[in-house]
């Protein structure tokens, strides 16, 4: 396999324009003491960034080879931690030592599985920097009623502000993606307290309302015979249009 299917494989599309790399820097503001989870480092862009006195990286990445090379390249003045593991199946029993910020450049094919895992994580997390598609950076940031909001969007807002930084052009990498891709950044949010059974009721009432976009809530959700008077919410409206709120008041009944 050459290298070139090497990195198809694993979605790799690293970073070569200067600008945007600084552009991304400066969004991140690393500063001395922070703690950083870097996915994906590749060849270094974003590792390079990090690498500030005060600073410590623990960088995970599927490939070995990358692995191998960013030991050789970095060392000081950060404190590195390179690690040779898949994200989506690798121990992070580390975020609940200290408080960590994740940066990364996702490979596409992932990018929500990956995002979406961080939900578990969020109450101890500082916040998140990724490079994503752009089509799924619009998902992850919709509000309700629009196009966008939607079971990405919706369950992440249940632990996450989100918003979209800048755009990056396919120009920006080494190996031109096809698509236009987005800087976006999440922090905590604070207005709510879910719990796991909570947060796998909502996930499962979210899947099940977007089962059909073209069904009202009632429909979609009619296995559960739910008392829409209770919930104070309208059987008539489409998913897109209900809230956060509602779906989680929703999840909530089903704990009973």
């Amino acid at each position: 396999m050459s290298s070139r299917d090497i990195r198809r494989k694993f979605g790799q599309n690293y970073l070569s324009d200067p600008a945007i790399i600084f552009e991304m820097s400066q969004a991140i503001s690393p500063l001395n003491g922070d703690n950083f989870l870097e996915i994906g480092p590749g060849m270094g862009a974003l590792t390079n960034v990090l690498n500030l006195p005060g600073v410590t990286v623990k960088a995970i990445d599927v490939d070995e080879r990358n692995i191998e090379y960013l030991k050789k390249q970095y060392s000081s003045p950060a404190k590195f931690d390179f690690i040779h593991a898949d994200i989506l199946s690798a121990p992070l029993d580390f975020l609940e030592n200290d408080k960590y910020r994740i940066v990364g450049n996702l490979p596409y094919n992932i990018s929500t599985q990956i995002i979406l895992m961080f939900s578990s994580w969020s109450h101890l997390i500082g916040d998140l920097h990724f490079l994503v598609q752009k089509e799924v950076a619009e998902k992850i940031t919709g509000k309700i009623a629009s196009k966008n909001w939607g079971k990405l969007s919706i369950k992440l807002s249940a632990f996450f502000n989100t918003e979209i930084l800048f755009d990056v052009p396919p120009e920006a990498f080494d190996i031109k993606p096809k698509v236009n891709s987005s800087f976006i950044r999440m922090t905590p949010q604070k207005k709510y307290n879910i719990n796991r059974l909570t947060r796998d009721n909502l996930y499962r009432i979210i899947d099940m309302s977007f089962s059909s976009r073209r069904k009202n809530i009632k429909n979609n959700l009619k296995k559960l015979d739910l008392n829409w008077d209770i919930l104070n919410i309208n059987p008539g409206l489409r998913p897109e249009e209900i809230s956060l709120d509602d779906y989680l008041r929703i999840a909530q009944t089903l704990e009973n």
